[in-house]
This record gives C-alpha cells, sequence and structure tokens, in this order.
C-alpha cells in the first residue's frame, strides 16, 4: 500500500472514530510525503514501461509471419568435410570446425541465436569454442544476433569496412532499411578486405567483396577434404535488389556498378559444393532429406546449381535495370 493511501486512511478513521479533526502538521507532512512518493513511482514506472519498450522493439526482430516462416528450426547436419549447417528452415549459418577453434557464418536474427547454440550443441561441439564470427551481408535477418553471439562466445568478429561501418550502428545507416537502429550496434574486431584470407586450423577462407545487395555483402571460398578429393566450397551472399532504385540511388550511386562487377567476379568462380545465406538458394531442404537416402551421393556437390543460380540473378537484376532506365527517360 502506498504512502499516500495510508494517510488518507489514517484521516478517514479519524472522521469514523469522532467526527472530523483538524490536520495536524504532522498529517500534512505524511501526506504530501505520500503523494510526492507515490507520483516518484508511477514516474519511475512509465519509465521502465518506456524502456522496455524501446528495448523490446529493438532486440525482438521478427515482427511478421513472413520472417517467422524463415525461421524455423530443422535439424542440423554435417553437409560437407568439417562444415555444418547449424541455421533455420531459411535463414542459414555454417559452422566451420577445426581442432585449433570453430568458425561461424552468420548469426540470423536475434532469435535465431538460441536455434544455432542448440544445433551446435546437438553435432556434439561447444559454442565456446567458436573463435571467428562472419557475416555474409549487414541485413538484420543475418547479423541481428551477431552482439549475442559474441558475448556468448567471446569469438572475433571480421568484417570488410562497409559491412562494419553498418553493424556498428545497428543498421541505422543502411542505405535501404536505416533511420533507424534495426539490431543491436556491434564492432567488429578485424577490418578484412577483399582476397584476404581468414585461417583458423587447417580451414583458409578466402575473402571475396560481393556488393549489391548492401555495400559489405562478402561471400567465401574454401576448400576441404572430402575423402580422396578436394572440393572448393561456396558461402554465396545475397544476390537479390529487393525494391531497390538501381538508377538514380542517392544512398548507393554506385550500385548499379557493383551488381555488376558482383556477377562477373562470382560467374568467374568454378565451386564445386554451392551453400548461401538462405537456404532457398540452393534448395537446402530438398538436398538434406536426398543427402539421407543416399549418403553416398552428396546433392550439395552442385556447380551447375551455383552457376544457373547466379546467371539467373544476374538477368533479373539486368530487366529490372533496363525498365529503370526506360522509366527515367520518359519522364
Amino acid at each position: 500500500m502506498s504512502e499516500a493511501k495510508q494517510s488518507a486512511q489514517s484521516v478517514e478513521s479519524d472522521r469514523s472514530a469522532g467526527g472530523p479533526r483538524q490536520l495536524t502538521t504532522a498529517d500534512n507532512v505524511n501526506l504530501r510525503t505520500g503523494i510526492r512518493n507515490e507520483m516518484n513511482y508511477r514516474l519511475a514506472l512509465k519509465i521502465l514501461i518506456i524502456a522496455c519498450f524501446f528495448v523490446l522493439s529493438v532486440s525482438a526482430q521478427i515482427t511478421s509471419e513472413s520472417e517467422w516462416e524463415m525461421t524455423r528450426p530443422v535439424e542440423p547436419f554435417r553437409v560437407i568435410a568439417n562444415v555444418y549447417y547449424v541455421g533455420t528452415n531459411d535463414v542459414a549459418s555454417y559452422l566451420i570446425t577445426s581442432d585449433e577453434g570453430h568458425i561461424l557464418i552468420d548469426s540470423g536474427f536475434e532469435e535465431t541465436v538460441p536455434l544455432i547454440e542448440a544445433s551446435v550443441k546437438k553435432l556434439g561441439f561447444d559454442l565456446k569454442d567458436v573463435k571467428i564470427l562472419l557475416n555474409n551481408h549487414e541485413h538484420y535477418d543475418h547479423c541481428g544476433g551477431l552482439k549475442t553471439l559474441k558475448e556468448k562466445t567471446g569469438a572475433k568478429l571480421y568484417s570488410v569496412r562497409e559491412q562494419a561501418e553498418v553493424l556498428a550502428r545497428g543498421g541505422s545507416n543502411d542505405f535501404r532499411f536505416g533511420g533507424k537502429q534495426i539490431f543491436r550496434p556491434v564492432t567488429a574486431d578485424k577490418q578484412i578486405v577483399h582476397g584476404e584470407v581468414i585461417t583458423l586450423g587447417e580451414n583458409k577462407l578466402i575473402t571475396i567483396r560481393t556488393p549489391g545487395h548492401t555495400k559489405g555483402a562478402t561471400t567465401w571460398t574454401m576448400r576441404v577434404r572430402d575423402g580422396d578429393r578436394d572440393l572448393e566450397v561456396v558461402f554465396l551472399s545475397s544476390l537479390s535488389n529487393l525494391d531497390y532504385d538501381l538508377v538514380s540511388n542517392d544512398k548507393y550511386p554506385e550500385i548499379g556498378g557493383d551488381f555488376e562487377s558482383t556477377f562477373e567476379i562470382l560467374l568467374e568462380l568454378k565451386p564445386d559444393v554451392f551453400l548461401g545465406s538462405h537456404a532457398s538458394f540452393f534448395r537446402m531442404e530438398k538436398k538434406f532429406e536426398m543427402l539421407k537416402s543416399s549418403p553416398k551421393e552428396n546433392p550439395f556437390i552442385d556447380p551447375e546449381g551455383y552457376t544457373k543460380f547466379v546467371e539467373r540473378m544476374r538477368e533479373d537484376f539486368r530487366q529490372k535495370l533496363e525498365t529503370q532506365k526506360k522509366a527515367a527517360e520518359e519522364k
């Protein structure tokens, strides 16, 4: 019971006992103190509610049914050699293991982190053994949980400069979705560049800048030993152009040129194993079912699927670019 209510009830008791009486100085002081404390309590409660709302609005990243649909738990599995899938049904995350620690590519949403942790554990590994965090591009469905993963693992985050700048500001300076903080800001421990080799144990990942979808979009390739053969694995960033202005984008003037150079670079690659930032890019669920039924024939070895996907995305980009150019000329 608040002090204000106690003082008021004290006065009411006096009335019922012997009629109204004059309030004493002590009564006035107690009443004023109680009212002031009550007001302070309500103000503090309002501040707490506002603070909680702000925290939830930043950390609760999944806000639509379609986003929840992208984050359904799936069984984690070994893709090939020491590369494991630990993402959801569509938002991909990869664990690359070694005796000297592990590399984790992408965090997914903030809400995805517990799923990744459970997947890593189910595969027999410890999340705390992750030493390096990588992010394929700086949209919240791929980087929203990086801050939490850093806190849980103590791992170092490696990013190209353009990506690191957006991660450090929680997405507020993203050219398309910026204007407000979208995810918890996270600082890169090391800025990497195109062509840089990231080494941990026997793993060597080559950094390939593939801007367009975001300014800091990054693809990686690595070689793995599978039985008696060496295979090239690609971890492809996103190539979609969403609702972007490709002709006169004030916030990203070079977007058209970046997309074109990205497609050129990617089509020069000749990977054997096709993986990407979204499981739908490489038909993960279908291939996983195939892998379970025929373990000796790995469907993730799909060089043709990789080339067709990149070519299809380039064609989509060029058609949209041409449409926008014609519309701009007609104005």
